[in-house]
């Protein structure tokens, strides 16, 4: 049995809702963990469901690359607990991130949910990304993850270790990853002291895994003012 895991917690199907214990350990002991568990996202269209098979590890305060880190904010109150709760947040003013709240209650940490395979609602998904060429495109990374299971803001807060089968939101076991499946390097876009911690997490092969990109520094362009000759 996989560490914080009950052994009888409740099920759908075949597979047990992962309780609060789970989800109450340090963020790197989760991550990883997660790799082939299920989310379950009921909406007004039914339900849905994906494979989890990329994440990344935030590490609150105590990581640089983490929202967290200079302390609490009201953008960023769901990462400080209690655990088992989602964060979610908006980036680039562009596009939603989910987020799966870990660690005990006023101590903040995340596992980002990066990528993942649609195994139930795959009409849906693919109603809103209709760009997407194949079905292991629908939630490569965490923007199309968001998008193809309609995540928002209305989501953050959101209990997924509620249990209920009308809950919005909610994660089951899965099977189980072999541990020589499962990959680990730096996190996607992360600059500065916590670029190179091997905080992602990933299947090896699995065609749904985002490609890595380095962190790359935004430059703001100089004012119009600026540029113009002074008199």
């Amino acid at each position: 049995m996989i560490a914080g895991r009950d052994s009888n917690p409740g099920t759908t199907g075949d597979h047990p809702y992962l309780p609060r214990t789970f989800f109450d350990r340090p963020v790197l002991d989760v991550a990883p963990e997660l790799l082939g568990g299920v989310l379950v996202r009921t909406t007004p269209w039914g339900r849905m469901q994906l494979r989890i098979t990329e994440v990344e590890a935030y590490a609150g305060e105590a990581d640089p690359g983490s929202h967290a880190y200079r302390g609490r904010t009201e953008r960023n109150a769901s990462m400080f607990g209690p655990p088992g709760h989602a964060y979610v947040y908006f980036i680039y003013g562009m596009w939603y991130s989910l987020n799966l709240v870990c660690g005990p209650e006023g101590h903040a940490g995340g596992v980002l949910i990066r990528a993942g395979e649609v195994l139930e609602g795959v009409d849906q998904a693919r109603h809103r990304r209709p760009k997407a060429r194949k079905d292991a495109e629908l939630a490569k990374g965490p923007a199309r993850l968001a998008t193809a299971l309609a995540v928002d803001r209305e989501l953050n807060g959101a209990d997924v270790c509620s249990h209920d089968a009308t809950a919005p939101l909610s994660v089951l076991a899965g099977e189980p990853s072999d541990a020589d499946a499962v990959c680990s390097g730096p996190r996607t876009g992360v600059g500065g002291e916590g670029a190179h911690h091997p905080w992602r997490f990933w299947l090896d092969d699995d065609p749904t895994v985002s490609p890595y990109r380095p962190h790359k520094p935004r430059h703001r362009r100089p004012a119009l003012d600026a540029a113009r000759p002074t008199t």
